[in-house]
């Protein structure tokens, strides 16, 4: 598509995430049915209400875009362009009335992240980044890095739960060195991260919805996201993650997750 730009997918993006936000305040802290998906997941009908407001939305406006998503099937993932929609990142926390869930919206180009928006509604908390985008929160820019060693740095994961037993002892290593590790946050985590109030956020059992939007507010900020061996993110690369501001404290955390120390 000529007309088809950073701007315009930039604006596009606040569009589905502003259509996203009503029906987040409409279930939040009410008594919400939840379903439990085929991986043991939660699902309500927010989640679903909302994916279907950006799909549609996605349809009438690109429709030569494809879509990868939390709730529905995919569709033309083959597509030059296509878009990463996880409705609520961290739907355990939505359903108990914690403020750390969010909306997360990712757009490809050629199978590799170009922009990101994570939206933390409750919180009004709403980051936008990528690769040819410098991050911001709230429009405001973020602050300044400061270079930290392992023994500084503040680990962020979402649960101890998601490593398995291999996972969870490589993942017990780096704890180990890290000064401080905190758990829950889902996607506020990376916007922390790119922030600058977290220095790493360590994932497992992870789906590309999870980490495409944040690896590009992660890039936006003049970080990394990638796999637990150091190699950038794509549709379905990976289901481990590690995310970081200073490339030398990832490049420390990428030699432990990788079993190389």
């Amino acid at each position: 598509m000529a007309n088809f730009t950073l701007k315009t997918a930039i604006d596009f993006a606040i569009d589905l995430a502003n259509a996203a936000r009503p029906v987040i305040m409409q279930y939040f802290r009410t008594r919400n049915i939840v379903d439990i998906k085929y991986d043991n997941t939660p699902v309500t009908i927010a989640d679903r209400s909302i994916e279907k407001i950006m799909r549609t939305m996605i349809e009438n406006k690109f429709p030569d875009h494809g879509i990868a998503s939390e709730e529905f099937a995919p569709k033309n993932l083959n597509a030059e362009y296509v878009w990463s929609l996880d409705p609520i990142d961290g739907t355990k926390a939505f359903i108990t009335g914690r403020p750390s869930f969010g909306t997360m919206i990712g757009l490809l180009h050629i199978g590799n992240p170009v922009l990101g928006l994570i939206d933390c509604p409750i919180l009004n908390e709403r980051w936008i980044g990528g690769p040819e985008i410098t991050t911001t929160m709230n429009g405001n820019k973020l602050m300044e890095l400061t270079h930290k060693t392992l023994d500084q740095a503040i680990l962020a994961v979402t649960s101890p739960d998601m490593f398995n037993c291999l996972d969870a002892s490589i993942f017990s290593t780096l704890k180990a060195k890290c000064k401080l590790t905190l758990f829950s946050g889902d996607c506020h985590n990376f916007g922390l991260l790119a922030f600058g109030t977290i220095d790493l956020v360590v994932e497992s059992n992870l789906k590309d919805y999870d980490y495409l939007a944040p690896s590009a507010v992660v890039t936006g900020a003049g970080g990394l996201l990638t796999d637990w061996n150091g190699v950038p993110v794509k549709l379905g690369s990976t289901t481990h993650i590690i995310a970081a501001r200073d490339h030398s404290l990832h490049a420390s955390a990428v030699d432990i997750l990788s079993n190389k120390n």
